[in-house]
């Protein structure tokens, strides 16, 4: 795979990529394998289903709408996975937006199985990012590398848990905080203490400069175990194993996108349902719903 730098070699808290938080991104993968496979795709990752297959733990799951039973009505591999999908665009044309305005470095914080540097078309000199756990990356080289991957931009893995030193780590990997970037965490947050999620975020207001943008998920209900019955969290425990709202951080969420705007920076915050509207596809609010409290941010630090 072109422009891939050695991994630093980071190992506090590692674990396999078929174990704990690190699971949930081949359920992530499935979810965007699945979506690429519709005839209504709103996103394509070609490399989706190999993480999927190559992973014993996942090798079963399906990779098509058209090998689960119930399609669209299923909870797991339809209503979920069609979420991730969407998510998946939103944050694909968020990235593309930035970078067309001048972002030449993008940051994936607990980067996870994304290969957005192999398939989105960034600019050559655009530099990725990827920061999450050795061993989770070192999973999604080898598949990438035996499918003979290659990106336009340079991808460079920093290998070290974000519970660890990431900021020393992404420094000695090249970024340059004086230049514009645009920094994600999908799919992230809501596995992380408050404390912890207010830190990365203020670290990012750290290390951005003018005409940088950062996107992130986050949650707002206060209870999490109010949506312990919903469907989509019973299907994915019941059926595959992952219980989110054991591996989800249940302590008092801080106001992340007030505190960015009290910075200075332009801030939006919508439901997954404003996209679903917006696109004509994606999950729309039913009862006992688990997506109700899902929030997707996106920032943008003013230019001079």
């Amino acid at each position: 795979m072109t422009g891939t730098a050695p991994q630093q070699q980071h190992h506090r808290h590692e674990e396999s990529v078929e174990g704990g938080v690190a699971l949930t991104a081949l359920l992530v993968a499935a979810a965007r394998a699945i979506e690429t496979h519709r005839d209504d795709s709103l996103a394509q990752d070609p490399y989706a289903e190999h993480f999927v297959r190559a992973a014993p733990v996942c090798a079963h799951w399906p990779v098509r709408i058209q090998q689960v039973p119930d399609g669209d009505d299923d909870p797991l591999w339809g209503r979920f996975a069609r979420y991730f999908g969407l998510r998946t665009r939103v944050l694909d044309d968020f990235v593309l937006r930035a970078v067309h305005t001048g972002a030449r470095q993008l940051v994936l914080l607990g980067a996870g199985l994304d290969t957005r540097a192999c398939r989105l078309d960034l600019p050559g000199d655009c530099v990725v990012y990827e920061i999450d756990q050795t061993e989770v990356l070192a999973f999604k080289h080898r598949v990438l590398a035996g499918l003979g991957a290659a990106s336009k931009a340079q991808r460079v893995t920093v290998g070290v848990d974000l519970r660890a030193d990431w900021v020393g780590a992404l420094t000695e990997a090249g970024f340059d905080s004086a230049a514009p970037s645009v920094w994600l965490a999908e799919g992230l947050l809501f596995y992380l203490p408050g404390q912890a999620e207010t830190y990365l975020v203020d670290t990012v207001h750290r290390l951005t400069t003018r005409g940088s943008a950062f996107a992130y998920e986050a949650k707002v209900e206060k209870d999490l175990l109010a949506y312990r019955d919903s469907r989509i969290y019973t299907a994915t425990r019941e059926r595959i194993g992952i219980d989110l709202l054991r591996l989800f951080d249940g302590g008092p969420r801080p106001d992340s996108a007030a505190d960015l705007t009290a910075r200075g920076w332009s801030t939006t915050v919508h439901t997954p349902f404003d996209f679903t509207h917006r696109h004509g596809r994606g999950p729309l609010p039913e009862p006992n719903d688990a997506l109700e409290g899902n929030r997707w941010v996106f920032a943008h630090k003013p230019r001079p």
